[in-house]
């Protein structure tokens, strides 16, 4: 079975601007969009008109905080109504498939996982295509699909080079809309949910933001004048040759003192089990090294010590209002937060502002609203471009 995409006509540079302003910002009153896009009043009602009639834009209830007076009468602000279309989006790991949908300013109103137990991109394509049909019942006005993996992605639609999947120039969203019918948005993982951070999460309305993960790899992403920073190097597995402590243990792939075989989860487990012998969990080792562990403790300590680091660094060079840091390895902090902040203020000006850092533990389903987000953009954008 394919679904049919629900989806709106094409909107002109003008309306996209109104219409990803009120859907980020919104609601609000036509004045303040004249206001923060430059309008004059004739001209927002000429932009605004398509869209309220399409059914992107409504006129909401009155907000007296919102309210404006014209000719002496209130004008309603303008939203949208989240609840208009809904999105698919999909994390792809090693091992499983996280799916999530969402409304149009993604909030995510139903979660799924499945099991993966190929890498074969037929397989995974049949896969997503199963984990569409059923939201494809319970929720109708479905308008699009994102997905998100670990590694490069080209033009949000092949992947160019994936080593978790051993993928290379796989063709993933004409893979699967052909298979789904709906229109499909393919990007690496860390972009995505910088995205969806910057729109509807930590970033919404800041000029500068960037984005840390930690968990089986690295990630980082940079937003500047409210738009992602986009690189080549995105997905090339970002923090391999990023060195902080030059003095610092071996990863399995022989790298010595780099972010990636200090902090992510795959290095810390490496380093208990070769000094002690027993393979443990990541959760075992932040518990041993709570509990004062000598070894556990001293790979955690490290650990916080090349976080602190790392946002030092970014704070200094990138100078953003608030740093967020995510991903399934964000536990370390709440064990040697006191190291993390340390590390920090070492590493800055005895003078410079206080960094403004924000934690979030993110699980997978965080990362599938992120590729979901990112069906939203292009919906809105009227392209794969943001």
């Amino acid at each position: 079975m394919t679904t049919r995409a629900a989806s709106w006509p094409p909107l002109s540079p003008g309306e996209r601007a109104v219409a990803i302003e009120v859907l980020v910002h919104g609601p609000l009153s036509r004045s303040e969009i004249a206001r923060r896009l430059n309008l004059s009043a004739g001209s927002l009602t000429r932009l605004t008109k398509p869209l309220i009639e399409s059914g992107l834009l409504i006129e909401s209830a009155e907000d007296t905080a919102l309210a404006e007076v014209r000719q002496g009468r209130p004008s309603q602000p303008l939203d949208i109504v989240p609840e208009s279309r809904y999105f698919l989006g999909f994390k792809v790991t090693e091992e499983r498939v996280y799916g999530v949908v969402t409304t149009l300013r993604g909030d995510v109103v139903a979660r799924d996982e499945r099991p993966l137990t190929t890498h074969d991109p037929a397989e995974v394509v049949e896969l997503l295509h199963e984990m569409t049909e059923g939201p494809a019942g319970a929720f109708p006005r479905l308008a699009g699909i994102g997905v998100g993996v670990g590694g490069r992605v080209r033009d949000r639609s092949t992947v160019v080079d994936s080593p978790f999947l051993d993928w290379a120039d796989v063709p993933l969203a004409e893979l699967v809309e052909k298979r789904t019918g709906l229109p499909v948005v393919v990007e690496n993982d860390v972009a995505a949910l910088v995205e969806a951070e910057s729109w509807f999460g930590a970033g919404r309305g800041l000029d500068r933001f960037a984005v840390l993960t930690i968990g089986a790899g690295i990630g980082y992403g940079l937003v500047v004048g409210g738009r992602r920073v986009a690189s080549r190097e995105d997905g090339e597995g970002f923090g391999r040759r990023w060195i902080v402590n030059p003095y610092g243990p071996l990863t399995p792939y022989g790298d010595r003192g780099s972010a990636i075989s200090l902090l992510t989860i795959p290095s810390i487990r490496y380093q208990l089990q070769a000094a002690t012998g027993r393979e443990m969990t990541y959760e075992e080792i932040l518990r041993l090294a709570a509990e004062g562990e000598p070894m556990a403790a001293r790979v955690v300590d490290e650990a916080a010590k090349a976080l602190g680091t790392l946002v030092a660094q970014i704070a200094n060079f990138a100078m953003p209002q608030k740093i967020l840091l995510a991903g399934e390895g964000v536990s370390l902090v709440d064990v040697a937060g006191p190291a993390v902040e340390e590390a920090v203020l070492a590493n800055r000006h005895p003078q410079a502002d206080p960094v403004n850092l924000e934690t979030k533990v993110s699980d997978f389903h965080d990362w599938a609203r992120g590729a979901a987000v990112l069906a939203i953009q292009v919906l809105v954008l009227g392209s794969a471009e943001t």
